[in-house]
């Protein structure tokens, strides 16, 4: 959510600077904002509501005049997007500049008590209240710069990622970091700070990650000095190896990022199978597991924790793990758990699925689990987030990159991961027998491959379909077993990306409500494999045809029942019910792209949604 690009060094900092918040657009936001020194210290600030192109018109004549500079792009929260409540912010005497991400819980009283003092403000932001404030820090007490906003964010609650730039501290970037990420890109005589790698991956492959309650002070001069902002503590960085390629976060030919995540999937499945799946020796190899296997598979119950489509996963989640395991599971909504008082205990697993590793709520939830003295485990795609180095062990999916918010390759991803460790807890306990679980194993094996067949399949087919549902205003998914939480994740795709209404359901719920918006103008989409429920899908497509609904039926090769009762059939290979997700879910992918695209929204940025939603 939002997105944070500094730079300090020889190059020209308003390309940096430009470009950076062109590869943050993925994350979601409304206005974006440059604020650069140039040789006289002096600062140029643009700023405006709309997209980076639209900054670019108004700041081009910036070009070539500073080499230390920053940028921001907004995702509203405390005031409407508006020129003037966008990013950088100033202080009152010109000196301080300052982009922000994240909420100022109680910038209403510090507001108040800066006013009393003579302060004015332009915005409605809480960002403009922690430029003020440090600037009165540094007016009222004999304090430098770094101080000032060390002792600025002592003062403040609630989340945040910041840089500041002062003019009489030419050169020097202070950032900071409670709950929202950011990393420092550590070149050759310059400096990069990005909310992720992505804006600097062409210029270092060295970054380290700030960790929560950090700040760093930065300069040519003196490098990267990093402090604990309460205690002032000096900090050894600890400098990690960037593993992301700048050909990663390239559209490689694709119109949109979404559907080039689409068309990755047969490699990222493949992906995190690799090296954990051994089907020649019968084997699951997952460091993680293993290493906790007997706390894992005595635990009183497992809890899955996760926001949105994550969230789909860790529903599938409960079906592996209770059909293979036998392990009790639940699954929360982490922004429900957190507010909850739930019942943990040290006989609790608790596992934290997330694409990003920083979705504030699920980071908030699993601190008040771990705090009850539960055991810890993250299933993330970003190494070294937030959530991964909280966790006590966990699985890295290797989805790479996914720039499009709207997720895809990592929810077959983490479905991946949850079968792998379903399928090794029943192993391990016995409820496997050995036949069966080589059954299972050679199953997922050929998943990849089936994944590349759907593609390849049913791509053109599913984009003529998309034709036909360019002015619908409602959806129907409907799934049993298995698939009911692909119905779910199909629906909240469409969602996102067309603003079409959609709901997902049980199949068998139908009748309890859903049915009576059933006529000819409702599309149902439903997901009709043989194996599981499929006799009585076959009843409730007969049923939805006796209301003159349309129906687009996802089923096996050579199905007749259900196709012949169909007015749209999308063929997918059989495989075990339990992995039918995965295959499923690719159609319902294209279907939700290409009905977005057809009515001219923006795909990868979806109006009001943000890729990593690191506040609440």
């Amino acid at each position: 959510m939002c997105g944070i690009v500094g730079y300090t060094g020889f190059q020209d900092a308003y390309d940096i600077v430009i470009n950076g918040l062109r590869r943050l657009e993925y994350r979601g936001y409304d206005s974006a904002g440059i604020v650069l020194e140039d040789k006289n210290n002096n600062f140029e600030v643009k700023k405006t509501k709309g997209k980076v192109s639209d900054l670019v018109d108004i700041s081009e004549n910036l070009k070539g005049t500073s080499h230390i500079g920053m940028g921001h792009t907004r995702w509203a929260t405390h005031g409407v997007p508006s020129d003037r409540n966008s990013h950088p912010h100033v202080s009152n005497d010109g000196k301080i500049a300052l982009v922000h991400n994240g909420i100022i819980e109680n910038y209403d009283t510090i507001k108040t008590m800066l006013i009393g003092k003579g302060f004015t403000f332009l915005s409605e932001t809480d960002t403009e209240v922690l430029v003020n404030l440090i600037q009165y820090i540094l007016d009222a007490q004999n304090v430098d710069f770094p101080q000032a906003v060390r002792y600025a964010l002592n003062e403040v609650y609630g989340a945040y990622a910041i840089t500041v730039m002062h003019q009489d501290y030419p050169g020097v970037l202070v950032v900071g970091r409670l709950g929202s990420p950011l990393a420092i890109g550590l070149g050759d005589k310059e400096y990069f700070i990005a909310s992720d790698a992505s804006p600097f991956v062409e210029f270092t492959k060295e970054a380290v990650y700030l960790e929560d309650g950090h700040m760093a002070t930065i300069s040519l001069e003196k490098g990267v000095d990093i402090r604990s902002i309460k205690e002032n503590e000096k900090i050894e960085p600890a400098i990690q190896e960037l593993k992301v390629s700048l050909e990663q976060i390239e559209k490689g030919g694709y119109e949109h990022f979404m559907l080039k995540e689409i068309f990755e999937q047969p490699k990222s499945i493949q992906d995190t199978l690799r090296g954990r799946l051994l089907v020649n020796e019968g084997i699951i190899k997952m460091a993680g597991i293993w290493d906790h296997l007997d706390r894992i598979n005595k635990a009183e119950r497992i809890i899955i924790i996760a926001c949105g489509t994550s969230w789909h996963a860790g529903l599938i989640g409960e079906y592996l793990i209770e059909e293979f395991a036998r392990i009790p599971v639940e699954v929360e909504y982490a922004s429900e758990f957190r507010y909850r008082n739930p019942i943990i205990t040290e006989k609790d697993i608790v596992v934290a699925i997330s694409q990003s590793g920083e979705t504030a709520d699920s980071m908030a939830a699993i601190k008040l689990a771990k705090e009850k003295g539960a055991f810890i485990y993250g299933i993330c795609n970003v190494v070294d987030s937030s959530i991964a180095r909280f966790s006590d062990a966990g699985s890295y999916t290797h989805a790479g990159p996914e720039i499009g918010v709207a997720s895809t390759k990592a929810f077959t991803a983490q479905l991946t991961i949850l079968s792998l460790i379903a399928l090794k807890l029943g192993k391990h306990n016995g409820n496997l027998s050995n036949a069966e679980f080589m059954r299972l194993i050679t199953e997922l094996d050929n998943i990849p491959k089936k994944v590349e067949e759907v593609l390849k399949s049913t791509h053109d087919y599913v984009k003529e379909i998309a034709h036909d549902f360019v002015n619908s205003t409602n959806f129907l998914y409907l799934g049993r077993g298995f698939n009911f939480p692909a119905a779910l994740e199909g629906a909240l795709k469409l969602k996102e990306i067309s603003y079409i209404h959609a709901e997902g359901y049980p199949a068998a719920e139908m009748k309890h409500g859903p049915i009576a918006l059933i006529d000819e103008n409702m599309p149902i989409v439903i997901i009709a494999p043989k194996k599981g429920h499929y006799d009585k899908i076959v009843s409730n497509v007969q049923e939805i045809k006796a209301r003159k609904g349309k129906v687009i039926a996802v089923v096996n090769y050579g199905d007749e029942q259900v196709a012949s009762m169909a007015d749209y059939v999308i063929e997918i290979p059989e495989t075990s019910e339990c992995f039918s997700p995965i295959v499923a879910s690719i159609p319902l992918q294209l279907l939700a792209y290409y009905i977005a695209v057809y009515r001219g929204a923006n795909v990868d940025q979806p109006r009001n949604l943000a890729k990593s939603v690191t506040v609440e």
